[in-house]
């Protein structure tokens, strides 16, 4: 049996994070995957507005699935994914940033995940999938661009609430 100290020094080594005055706060992961959902919800309105196709038939065409709920649940999906990352990025390469450096580190992240995965990933992905409206190659779409862009800040701006 161990000593009565080392059991509070162990529980106080597993305790979850509290938020001063604010309740149980996030790990990253978690934060990241709330605030990639929630960003690619935000992405995804825009999508439905403006280019409702990508939704209903070129993100399901990626796996083979047709269906605008398909499409929205693959979608976020990804977001979530993708929130992941950014929370693994954010949290292993600098604990100390602002609110306003995540906000930033967000919309970074969003522009970089645009030029990789739907500029170049995604039109190939289509392309081999034999998918018939897939984009040229690279796809460099400016709806795309803004719609990446408002995933980057808002996934940043909820990661920052719920993680800190």
């Amino acid at each position: 049996m161990l000593p009565y100290d080392v059991w509070v020094y162990m529980a106080s080594r597993t305790a979850t994070r509290l938020g001063v005055g604010r309740g149980t706060v996030l790990e990253p992961w978690q934060a990241g995957t709330v605030g990639g959902i929630v960003a690619a919800i935000a992405f995804g309105i825009l999508m439905s507005i403006q280019t409702p196709a990508v939704l209903e038939m070129g993100i399901p065409a990626m796996y083979g699935l047709e269906g605008g709920l398909v499409g929205w649940t693959i979608h976020v999906a990804h977001g979530a994914v993708l929130g992941v990352v950014f929370a693994a990025l954010v949290s292993t390469t600098n604990r100390d940033l602002t609110p306003r450096g995540t906000l930033a580190a967000g919309l970074v992240y969003g522009l970089v995940v645009w030029a990789l995965l739907a500029v170049l990933v995604m039109p190939v992905w289509l392309s081999t999938v034999g998918f018939e409206m897939a984009p040229a190659f690279p796809n460099v779409d400016t709806m795309s661009l803004m719609g990446h862009a408002i995933y980057g800040i808002v996934l940043g701006a909820v990661y920052v609430v719920l993680e800190r």
